[in-house]
């Protein structure tokens, strides 16, 4: 009955959906180019590890920052004309990089793209709470969290073609080109579901079918003070940084473990990233089939996310894999494990929270997971300096999920929506 109802209402915010993943899957190119053009780079501006460390670093302590600002900034200015204003941002930060030489400079214009670029999430999860009902959720953000995994793919495809032929500075400046015609198309396309002429009622009425939660803000000081926010939280310090290894690292594992170069690592980072790209969406779909099946919130995003971090574990063996291909497959699951873990993260602050804090809270997260980010950074750049091996931090990365879930649901055990700041939520609304 469920879905012979979806099929009557619709499918115009899927639209929405399909907008919100390409502009994931530029934001994943823009930031992921300077770890396949690491070789280049190193070459030509004689960086050393902890350099390279270093300009990672200042990319995650600008997304750490701008996370935190962006949050609240896309709960102020709405979806449509937040996205519009950070994606403006995070391009012309990118095609800067084609114009600067040093590790400073480098460091500068990272630096500017990690602000820009963090407030990719926070409007597209407002977009997706605003666009979709509460059981297509985890299913919409799998897909548009995938435009990440398409980015990653496309990154190593392209991109050393064109720094190749033309050099790395025309690789940045060709790529932040294409990206306005994202901006035009979303400008032109995206409105609030009730704003919509391309809307029909049925469909309208799907969107805005779960219970109604109060619309007020909530004041920072609450939103720290409240569980369900560190629920949020501490998972993506745990996690996010175990992805962003995998970008920024795993061009150079490949290449010191097995001997590939900027030609020959683009087929295996491709199949990597096309894992990645069906455990992202897969995760997505497997929470929302349970729900829509009679299983509580609760028990189909925790398990959903169990079973992710039992896909990450074998990432501890890979270091000692001489085949290149049995590695790139135990890399593949890792990371089709993060990204379906991910997936179902990234909707909890739906899930517990009042629409008009989803942005705020989801900074607040993204933040988290950037300081991760920072600390991880530091942590290999040490740690290859000093050994050359990958193995203790894969032995980290496999560790890290089932320590995050542990978390979350010692902090929200029910995934019961948060009261803070409510004068009165429906019982309805409590989610497991």
């Amino acid at each position: 009955m469920i879905a012979q109802a979806v099929h009557r209402a619709g499918s115009y915010r899927w639209v929405i959906c399909g907008l919100l993943f390409a502009a994931t899957a530029i934001n994943y190119i823009d930031r992921q180019m300077i770890g396949v053009l690491k070789p280049l780079l190193q070459r030509d501006l004689g960086w050393r590890e902890s350099q390279y460390a270093d300009i990672v670093f200042w990319f995650q302590a600008a997304y750490a920052i701008g996370y935190l600002g962006m949050g609240r900034f896309i709960d102020l200015a709405g979806a449509r004309f937040g996205y519009a204003i950070t994606f403006t941002l995070w391009t012309l930060a990118h095609m800067a990089h084609g114009l600067v030489a040093t590790v400073g400079q480098f460091g500068l214009v990272r630096f500017a793209l990690g602000i820009g670029e963090a407030g990719n999430f926070p409007a597209g999860l407002k977009a997706v709470t605003d666009w979709f009902p509460q059981r297509e959720r985890a299913l919409a953000v799998g897909i548009f969290n995938a435009g990440a995994n398409v980015g990653a793919i496309v990154t190593p495809l392209i991109v050393p073609v064109i720094a190749l032929r033309y050099g790395w500075r025309a690789a940045f400046l060709a790529t932040g080109a294409f990206s306005v015609v994202w901006l035009v198309a979303w400008l032109a396309i995206y409105r609030r579901p009730e704003e919509h002429k391309r809307l029909g009622s049925q469909e309208l009425a799907l969107i805005r079918s779960d219970p109604v939660m109060p619309a007020r803000p909530l004041p920072w000081r609450r939103l720290f003070s409240v569980r369900e926010t560190w629920a949020y939280a501490i998972p993506k310090f745990l996690t996010d940084p175990i992805w962003w290894m995998f970008l920024f690292w795993l061009p150079d594992f490949l290449g010191k473990r097995y001997g590939l170069d900027l030609k020959s690592f683009g087929p295996p980072l491709v199949v990597i990233y096309v894992l990645s790209d069906l455990g992202s969406v897969v995760g997505g779909w497997a929470s929302s089939r349970m729900i829509k099946a009679g299983r509580s919130v609760n028990a189909a995003r925790k398990l959903t996310m169990l079973a992710c971090a039992f896909a990450v574990l074998p990432i501890v063996t890979v270091q000692y894999i001489d085949s290149l291909w049995v590695a790139v497959l135990l890399i593949g699951l890792a990371t089709a494990g993060h990204q379906a873990f991910s997936a179902n993260l990234l909707t909890l602050p739906s899930d517990l929270f009042p629409r008009a804090a989803v942005g705020s809270v989801v900074g607040i997260g993204g933040t988290a997971g950037a300081i991760g980010g920072m600390v991880i950074a530091k942590f290999v750049g040490y740690v290859l300096d000093l050994s050359g091996s990958y193995a203790s931090i894969f032995a980290v990365a496999g560790g890290a999920y089932f320590v995050a879930l542990l978390a979350l649901h010692v902090l929200s055990p029910r995934l019961a929506a948060t009261r803070a700041g409510l004068d009165s939520i429906p019982t309805s609304e409590t989610l497991a």
